[in-house]
């Protein structure tokens, strides 16, 4: 059986954390490893993930650098040197999962492949409910959200989705799964991308330049995302024009990745 490693990004939001954290634990599988990819949060959201330690029977690990503005890019280099799994399944710490999330990755796993999932989007008008309650399960009937046809959990429709070499516009690295070695083989996430956008499209551009395929994973693998103001989206152009260079370059290994962090960790 493939070792798989969760990698949870999260920045400031420990209640949308806990929530997901809350998810996890009710896995069909349990993943081998959990890694809380932390992008510069107060000591409130370590206090969360330590109290999570003794729940769960794989290692936890809350990994952390300083605040210096959106490097999203930078810590998931650093939770792909750290995992000790062969494939990793990648989530946003405001994404609840589906019980059988894991489970679904995992029976798709396939050499030179990676999957990306659905995402349904919980309203805003939901939230007070949802903390409240602390509900972690939802189907297509459920109050508070919307793209509904996208919480219908049914395995052998997703059977008829095929692999391909093109960037999927479903594609959202908030529900997205790799192997390990193909991220180190492109040098992973490009840290010139600082800010939000691209970092996950421009990643997975360089992962089918480098010959691995998609496969969407659609009515499966589901997550719930928890609804949020948009972050700034100042760095969208510079970002932008990176990935543009990916694009018609065919670049694979970035200059500024995981290189960068091989000897700090």
């Amino acid at each position: 059986m493939t070792s798989i490693t969760l990698i949870i990004s999260t920045y400031n939001w420990p209640e949308a954390l806990d929530l997901v954290l809350k998810s996890v634990l009710a896995q069909t599988r349990i993943p081998n490893e959990i890694i809380i990819a932390d992008d510069g949060s107060s000591s409130e959201t370590k206090e969360l993930v330590t109290s999570y330690i003794s729940k769960f029977n794989c290692n936890l690990i809350h990994l952390w650098h300083a605040d210096n503005g959106f490097r999203k890019s930078a810590i998931l280099n650093k939770a792909i040197i750290k995992t000790s799994s062969d494939y990793i399944i990648q989530l946003d710490g405001d994404c609840i999962l589906h019980p059988n999330f894991i489970k679904d990755h995992a029976n798709f796993i396939e050499e030179s492949v990676y999957l990306y999932g659905s995402r349904v989007n919980i309203q805003e008008s939901y939230l007070p409910e949802l903390y409240s309650s602390k509900n972690i399960r939802f189907s297509p009937f459920s109050k508070g959200i919307k793209k509904r046809t996208r919480a219908i959990h049914f395995p052998f429709f997703s059977s008829f989705f095929k692999k391909n070499i093109e960037l999927s516009k479903k594609l959202r690295g908030c529900n997205l799964s790799y192997w390990k070695k193909d991220a180190l083989a492109i040098n992973g996430y490009n840290e010139d991308m600082e800010g939000w956008g691209r970092e996950d499209s421009e990643f997975v551009l360089r992962l089918i330049n480098h010959g691995v395929k998609g496969r969407r994973l659609r009515y499966i693998a589901i997550v719930y995302h928890i609804w949020h103001i948009e972050k700034s989206k100042d760095r969208l152009l510079a970002n932008d024009k990176i990935q543009q260079e990916t694009i018609s370059q065919k670049i694979i290994q970035c200059k500024n990745g995981i290189n960068n962090h091989l000897d700090s960790l």
